[in-house]
């Protein structure tokens, strides 16, 4: 059974269609890229999903539930989580305490007293802090854990968010340009990390102009323009699909 479904969703800014009779769907442990030019409707789209634009007609149901009109902190806390194609850090944290706002909302503790190590901080604390630690560790982002973020490197800050959103456990995760500023290893080790969360039964959606890491992690693909669906399928099938070469990939 789907986890998310988008069902004919369109969207119009001051009479223009941003997004036209959009439908797909995700399944648990399946990574759906969306992809298509700059201008597409791709961020407009993340942006019904998770509650920031709301559709002029269509549905977008989540965990058998419509999520149109919900505020967005309840839609995060059913585990639809999301990054930001501008990044979405507290530059003036550290990265273990990036990470450790992510596991505040499935923690029986506050942030607060993890990272003023108050007094109160206890087992539940100390167990956040190992967990967040894993999850940097895998990441390999564990040596820079007490790195003030503002200071690290744009890539480096958006494997951070990555992270960060992976720590709030999702079931849906939502990734809006995660590759940019990657170094190559470091779009590897997000590639096996985004295999690792479907093999888990995390649900992914990826927005990525990196076509490589696309086909490399893509259960199935839907590509847009001018706010339309062009095409869906396989990254076999969207490889050699004629509409997609002739508006995406520049081919004839």
């Amino acid at each position: 059974m789907s986890l998310l479904q988008v069902e004919n969703v369109s969207v119009q800014f001051f009479g223009l269609k941003a997004l036209s009779d959009v439908t797909f769907d995700v399944e648990p442990g399946q990574v759906r890229a969306v992809i298509g030019p700059n201008g597409a409707g791709k961020s407009t789209l993340f942006n019904v999903i998770t509650g920031y634009v709301r559709p002029n007609e269509g549905k977008v149901v989540y965990d058998g539930q419509s999520v149109v009109g919900l505020p967005r902190h309840v839609v995060a806390g059913r585990g639809m989580r999301r990054t930001f194609q501008n990044g979405g850090v507290f530059s003036e944290l550290t990265v273990l305490e990036n990470v450790l706002t992510g596991l505040n909302a499935v923690t029986a503790s506050s942030t607060l007293g993890i990272v003023l190590r108050l007094p109160g901080a206890g087992a539940a604390e100390r167990r956040a802090v190992d967990e967040a630690m894993s999850l940097l560790e895998t990441m390999g982002l564990a040596g820079l854990a007490n790195n003030v973020v503002g200071d690290l490197s744009s890539g480096q800050q958006r494997l951070v968010e990555i992270t960060r959103a992976m720590a709030a456990r999702a079931r849906l995760l939502l990734l809006d340009e995660p590759a940019v500023g990657l170094s190559s290893s470091e779009r590897d080790r997000l590639m096996n990390v985004l295999r690792d969360l479907a093999k888990d039964g995390v649900a992914v959606l990826l927005v990525e102009h990196v076509i490589d890491l696309v086909m490399a992690v893509s259960d199935r693909i839907v590509v847009l323009n001018y706010g339309e669906v062009i095409a869906e399928g396989t990254p076999e099938e969207i490889r050699s699909h004629e509409a997609v070469l002739e508006a995406y990939l520049g081919h004839g």
